[in-house]
């Protein structure tokens, strides 16, 4: 599972930082976070109808867990406590952090709990990388050096090698 930084602002305009690893693309430009209600993370979208998901990467596997094993709901300064830094999208109302380096900036569209799950429907108004990842204007994802999270061991692994071309590599199989 990816390992996602989803960040918001709490109703004092602190920045509040959730790892959430149960999230997707529902579809080119939108993305899906399985979240329940309970989560503070969530009332805040709700409240300020946007968010932002940020790529965790190797560099700050120590920072990402730290987000995930400590709830904003007890402690206030959670942000603060991690060290890093963020600025505040110029198109959504929620936090850019500055050391995760691909960021998506979304528009929150809806929350659905039915039979199937629950979770966060957001519309990606906009993606930000750090230069640090972009060769020849586009985003090279063996720069990003992203993190996957296995939930069967409970571990973090750095995923990075491309392997194959997608849509195109399996017509070879095509008769």
């Amino acid at each position: 599972m990816p390992v996602l930084m989803v960040s918001t602002y709490n109703e004092d305009g602190s920045v509040n930082v959730m790892n959430a690893a149960w999230g997707t693309m529902q579809e080119r430009g939108n993305v899906v976070l399985n979240l329940t209600e309970t989560h503070k993370t969530v009332k805040n979208i709700k409240t300020r109808g946007a968010f932002t998901v940020s790529i965790a990467d190797a560099a700050h596997v120590v920072e990402a867990d730290y987000f995930g094993v400590v709830s904003g709901s007890q402690v206030a300064d959670k942000f603060e406590n991690s060290g890093l830094t963020a600025v505040k999208s110029e198109l959504i109302d929620a936090p850019i952090i500055n050391e995760f380096p691909l960021c998506l900036e979304c528009k929150f569209i809806e929350y659905q709990n039915n039979e199937y799950g629950c979770g966060v429907i957001g519309k990606v108004v906009n993606i930000t990388a750090d230069e640090r990842v972009i060769v020849d204007d586009r985003i090279d994802m063996t720069l990003v050096n992203a993190i996957a999270f296995d939930p069967y061991t409970h571990g973090y692994y750095k995923v990075g090698e491309r392997v194959g071309e997608a849509f195109k590599d399996g017509l070879k199989l095509k008769r």
